[in-house]
């Protein structure tokens, strides 16, 4: 990683990314969050203060240094045990049917493979085990006009964002991955750019 994407990106996402409507969706997306969790893409820690007290603990998979000392704060006022788990959604440091949930929050975007990824989830869920997710994306396919957008500001979203797609299909890439999707609410979010945000708001099961 260069310096912008190692140093001032996770910066910027930390401020962008933590708005109130932001934090809204987080409460949404960690709710009914049980027992042992694994968050990818945990970054500068959004999501900790909206962690149900059923939640045990928490194995959080970021490559960011400097997201995690900026969840410093966040992770020392929580009563759920919160450890760095690994730097790699892609590989993750776990043996199989480790974690009862995972979560996902507007990070399938920026994992170079996110096939990869989310068979790594799905192996390391329980079987039966589900993933809680809130993710941005291709638009629904009868807003063509946004889709049109969204490829063509792809390019520059990568090289602003350190990797950020717009056009992933978050539901077929969910599903492709084995995952069946039990909960899903797909809308613009607000305040957000329609190219920006056209987030997908759900629960995936990992089938036995």
């Amino acid at each position: 990683m260069g310096f912008y994407a190692d140093q001032v990106v996770p910066r910027i996402v930390n401020v962008v990314c933590g708005t109130k409507e932001a934090a809204h969706l987080r409460r949404r997306v960690c709710e009914g969050l049980e027992g042992d969790v694994l968050e990818i893409g945990f970054g500068s820690g959004l999501n900790v203060p909206f962690y149900p007290r059923a939640v045990t603990r928490v194995a959080a998979v970021d490559p960011s240094d400097v997201g995690w000392k900026l969840a410093a704060e966040r992770v020392a006022a929580t009563p759920v045990r919160v450890e760095r788990g690994g730097l790699d959604g892609q590989v993750l440091p776990f043996p199989d049917h480790s974690f009862v949930a995972a979560l996902s929050t507007w990070t399938l975007c920026t994992v170079p493979d996110v096939e990869a990824a989310l068979h790594e989830v799905r192996r390391v869920l329980k079987p039966g085990g589900t993933l809680h997710f809130v993710e941005h994306g291709l638009a629904p396919e009868e807003d063509e006009g946004v889709r049109r957008w969204q490829r063509r500001l792809d390019p520059l979203e990568q090289r602003l964002f350190a990797g950020c797609h717009l056009t992933r299909p978050v539901t077929e890439l969910l599903t492709g991955a084995g995952f069946v999707i039990t909960d899903l609410d797909v809308f613009y979010e607000k305040g957000a750019p329609k190219p920006m945000g056209a987030d997908s708001l759900g629960v995936a099961v990992s089938p036995a």
